[in-house]
């Protein structure tokens, strides 16, 4: 994933549903990062996922119904 151009992240609810989705698209081989949510989204400590703009269907689809998904958003850098 290339930091210069945009991306997705997903933010959850709470740590562990952050790491019971990474489970789950490590499982299905869906390219994806874990990373601190960006500064722009929230000053506070937390982490989210990072994918690619084009993976957005595939990914949403691996957790529909599995995980509570808080919010996606896109990030233009």
């Amino acid at each position: 994933m290339n930091a210069q151009t945009p991306y997705h992240v997903i933010l959850f609810k709470s740590v562990s549903c952050v790491l019971k989705a990474e489970k789950i698209l490590k499982a299905q081989k869906l390219p994806h990062k874990l990373i601190p949510v960006p500064r722009e989204i929230s000053p506070e400590c937390g982490i989210c996922l990072r994918f690619e703009a084009a993976m957005q269907d595939q990914i949403k689809a691996a957790l529909a119904d599995k995980v509570d998904i808080e919010e996606i958003r896109m990030i233009a850098r």
